[in-house]
């Protein structure tokens, strides 16, 4: 695959849309997701191909909590499905699975098998791939702040790399470009505190259209960005 430019380090996903394109056929929602979960997999192996030092993907949200008994289990169904498909894949392909938000929310034995996952992969080299799940960015903030009280760090002492250290994402570098699917405009909670100079790609396409090609778009859309970080502008494909 030949893509010129700076590669972003890491994108953050809001994979947006499943239901809706499973309704506008016709098809139960659940139909919707499990073309989701195929789509997060071609993404993964574009991601790794271009070489992205991680890529984060938002799943499953503290809100999606609230959705209906039923498509909570077969969301969940089918992420116990994913992870026992893939590890070989993960383990193959040098792929770091982490997972963040509040995993103690999840059914013991998905919980389990994500321990599993990253247990093995721990090792590996190559990108790393987070999964949100359970999560709510501002949670992850308040959890941090209670991890950093707990440490007995002196206020005065604390710095923004230090409370970094204190997120889900802790090792993983702020992602450059966030991308979310659907035409919604929002960050819906994702990612609050990484995402302060992040660039931003919205589209009209649902997550389970969402292509290689247009996946590709979006990374040329974010090298032609000045990134300014506050401060002197900074092409995002500058070397």
């Amino acid at each position: 695959m030949l893509l010129g430019g700076r590669i972003p380090r890491h994108i953050g996903i809001i994979m947006d849309g499943n239901g809706r394109w499973a309704e506008s056929r016709g098809l139960p929602r659940i139909e919707g997701h499990r073309r989701g979960v195929e789509r997060s997999k071609e993404v993964i192996e574009v991601a790794v191909e271009l070489g992205l030092k991680a890529l984060t993907l938002f799943t499953f949200s503290t809100e999606n909590w609230r959705r209906p008994t039923a498509e909570v289990a077969t969301l969940m169904r089918l992420l116990e499905i994913y992870l026992k498909r893939e590890l070989e894949g993960l383990i193959k392909n040098d792929i770091v699975f982490r997972s963040i938000g509040e995993i103690w929310r999840l059914p013991d034995h998905i919980q389990s098998i994500i321990s599993e996952a990253e247990k093995k992969t721990s090792s590996n080299k190559g990108m790393i791939l987070a999964i949100a799940l359970s999560y709510s960015g501002r949670n992850e903030i308040l959890r941090a702040v209670k991890k950093a009280i707990r440490s007995g760090i002196a206020p005065d002492e604390l710095t923004e790399e230090g409370f970094s250290a204190f997120l889900d994402t802790s090792g993983i570098p702020h992602p450059d470009l966030i991308i979310r699917t659907s035409g919604e405009m929002r960050i819906s909670n994702f990612l609050l505190w990484q995402a302060a100079y992040s660039e931003f790609f919205f589209t009209d396409t649902l997550w389970p259209d969402f292509s290689e090609d247009e996946f590709l778009l979006a990374i040329q859309d974010y090298q032609r960005r000045e990134r300014r970080f506050g401060a002197i502008p900074v092409r995002a494909d500058a070397s």
